[in-house]
């Protein structure tokens, strides 16, 4: 079996981009389940686990050749609060992982001339997930960086040693975590991507260059892709634009939301939405630099199937 790295590269040499999953919370509301509580779709781990497998199916079952599990919004924290034992929390994240995989298991055993063995990739959200207040898209958290590295440390720590081929650190919008983050990943042994959440093509949420948040990790073996998600689709191409320009040498993820805002207090997006030109951003996309492509908030199987079901893509 091949390494996912070496899988993922395998897809883009036939020349075609490496598809992702898209929204997991967002995707659950519109089903009608209930993901108001600050542990957002880590409630429905708990709760509805079966819904978690119907859904990694469906985007599997779409064309999506990497799902990701729904930890973004869980953390030891977090988790502590809502009442739970280390043991318990240790066994949230494992089964968390667990509910992709078997989801992907499943898929291969119903496809059996399957091409791809899809990836399971075990997702990191910011510190501000856990605020569960919108500070993912604000970052200046006000904290210090060993309130941060313990806040990362554990869990990072399980998800590394669990059954997922990879690890999405997310949504990051603060310099400062994703410091943090970079010298936490020297310890990992899974391939990573780190995707930012921006306020504009050049900045992060913060207001710092994601320039400079490339930078960190430049000369990390770990980190195998960089990149943006959660982001206005508009905002995508200039921002692949940016990261060329660093020269990282890694591969360029991207997967931004349907183009709607959120609203920390109804913890809903709302107003226009830009996902009746999906297809078309997408390829644009691609012709920029990006390989890695999926969508995140209110981008649903649908919009995943549309992707999957391109003939070709052109640079």
């Amino acid at each position: 079996m091949q390494k996912p790295v070496e899988a993922i590269r395998s897809i883009i040499d036939r020349g075609q981009p490496l598809l992702l999953d898209g929204g997991v919370g967002s995707e659950l509301d519109r089903r009608g389940f209930d993901v108001s509580s600050p542990l957002w779709s880590a409630e429905v781990v708990l709760r509805q686990p079966e819904a978690l497998s119907v859904l990694h199916r469906e985007y599997l079952d779409a064309g999506a050749q990497c799902i990701t599990t729904a930890s973004y919004q869980a953390s030891v924290d977090g988790l502590r609060v809502r009442g739970m034992s280390p043991g318990e929390i240790e066994s949230f994240f494992r089964v968390s992982v667990e509910l992709a995989c078997t989801a992907r298991d499943e898929f291969m055993r119903d496809k059996p001339g399957a091409d791809f063995r899809p990836l399971v990739a075990a997702s990191v959200g910011p510190y501000g997930a856990y605020l569960a207040d919108g500070s993912e898209y604000r970052g200046n958290y006000g904290v210090s960086d060993d309130r941060l590295r313990d806040f990362h440390r554990q869990r990072l720590h399980w998800l590394d040693q669990g059954a997922a081929d990879l690890i999405a650190c997310e949504t990051i919008p603060d310099l400062q975590e994703a410091r943090v983050l970079s010298q936490l990943l020297t310890s990992t042994s899974r391939p990573v991507w780190v995707s930012f959440s921006c306020r504009d093509a050049e900045r992060l949420h913060d207001g710092n260059l994601l320039r400079s948040a490339l930078e960190l990790f430049t000369d990390l073996q770990q980190v195998f892709a960089l990149g943006v998600n959660c982001c206005s689709p508009q905002l995508v191409e200039s921002m692949i634009e940016n990261i060329v320009a660093c020269n990282t040498g890694k591969l360029i993820v991207v997967y931004p939301n349907s183009g709607q805002q959120y609203d920390a207090a109804s913890k809903h997006r709302g107003g226009e939405n830009d996902l009746w030109q999906w297809s078309g951003l997408a390829e644009r996309w691609y012709r920029a630099g990006a390989r890695i492509i999926g969508g995140c908030c209110r981008v649903g199987p649908d919009y995943i199937r549309e992707l999957a079901s391109r003939k070709s893509w052109h640079c």
